[in-house]
């Protein structure tokens, strides 16, 4: 409504310009009627769209663009109509407007620039969070892809058996053993680990159990959760993924690889998923807001993925640090 009313202002000044150079009022009234349409003209081609964009970013940017056309309104009409201030010649009523403009200038161009690097920094984080998510389905996909090889894998153990009876019967013994090992080795990379009866969780665990191995990480899982949970399996291997993955960078950086812990608890109770992670440390994290910072570009997503996921779902979550150990907690 004020910017409404100070956009009327151009088209009462063109009409009063019209008006007053060929005296005549009828002049003054199709000037104004004119020069309406030209604004309207104009705000629609080049203002429109951008004032749209900008009500629907936030309240606050929404208010400190209708602060200087509300400050016109109030001025306008309590230094014109409702006083002679405006008019009565005085210092302060000509050096009143135009400095009380430009700070609104000033106010206005800094607190806008402040709202929008904050919305910038949103939107970064919104790209991150979607570039996690789109990692874990792709994570997912090779996890899945995993266990379709150990299932075809199974499927040609009838070849294998065929190719065995027949170095049997050869008595080649030395190659059946190297063929068994070979074929022992295969199969433990291929196939998941079963740590309870949800297949996801496994396919996930089973992937971290042999990273975590490779890193001589010591790992404890204890899983107890049933075939469905109220999480989609993107969704459970972000979750899971970006807590494992955050738990096994921590203990890389230990030197001794004696101290390298992590121990892992997950279970179903009244339908929720809860989780308890802990991991051993080299160099105590930093807090921000309850949630672990890191000061490496491009880091600490994986947490404030894990946190979105979990309130998502109106769970409730805490990382802290005590007696040594590194320690997430959530239910969802």
């Amino acid at each position: 409504m004020f910017a409404s009313f100070l956009c009327c202002q151009p088209a009462r000044w063109i009409g009063s310009v019209a008006g007053a150079a060929f005296d005549s009022a009828s002049i003054n009234h199709v000037s104004y009627i004119a020069a309406v349409f030209l604004m309207y003209y104009f705000l629609q081609k080049y203002v429109v769209k951008s004032v749209r964009h900008l009500m629907e970013r936030s309240v606050k940017s929404c208010l400190l663009f209708g602060a200087m056309p509300a400050f016109y309104y109030l001025f306008d009409y309590t230094a014109t109509v409702y006083t002679d201030f405006m008019y009565s010649g005085t210092r302060a009523a000509v050096q009143f407007m135009p400095f009380v403009t430009s700070a609104f200038y000033f106010v206005f161009v800094l607190l806008y620039y402040a709202e929008t690097q904050k919305q910038a920094s949103i939107q970064r984080e919104r790209d991150m969070l979607d570039t996690q998510f789109r990692q874990a389905q792709t994570e997912f996909a090779s996890l899945r892809q995993m266990q379709q090889n150990a299932v075809a894998y199974r499927h040609d153990m009838r070849h294998h058996f065929a190719l065995l009876q027949g170095l049997a019967s050869e008595e080649r013994i030395a190659e059946i053993k190297e063929y068994l090992r070979t074929a022992q080795s295969d199969m433990e990379a291929i196939t998941p680990m079963r740590f309870c009866e949800n297949e996801t969780v496994n396919l996930i665990l089973s992937a971290f159990a042999s990273k975590a191995k490779q890193s001589g990480i010591q790992l404890t899982v204890e899983a107890k959760l049933p075939d469905s949970l109220p999480f989609s399996d993107t969704e459970l291997c972000s979750l899971l993924s970006n807590a494992l993955e955050n738990a096994i960078h921590a203990c890389d950086n230990i030197a001794d690889s004696n101290e390298r812990y992590i121990k892992l608890r997950v279970y179903s109770k009244n339908n929720k998923l809860c989780i308890d992670i802990r991991n051993s440390y080299q160099t105590e994290p930093l807090f921000h807001q309850g949630i672990p910072v890191s000061k490496q570009q491009g880091h600490g997503y994986g947490t404030k993925s894990m946190a979105h996921i979990v309130e998502k779902h109106g769970g409730v979550y805490q990382f802290s640090v005590k007696d040594g150990w590194f320690i997430f907690q959530a239910t969802a």
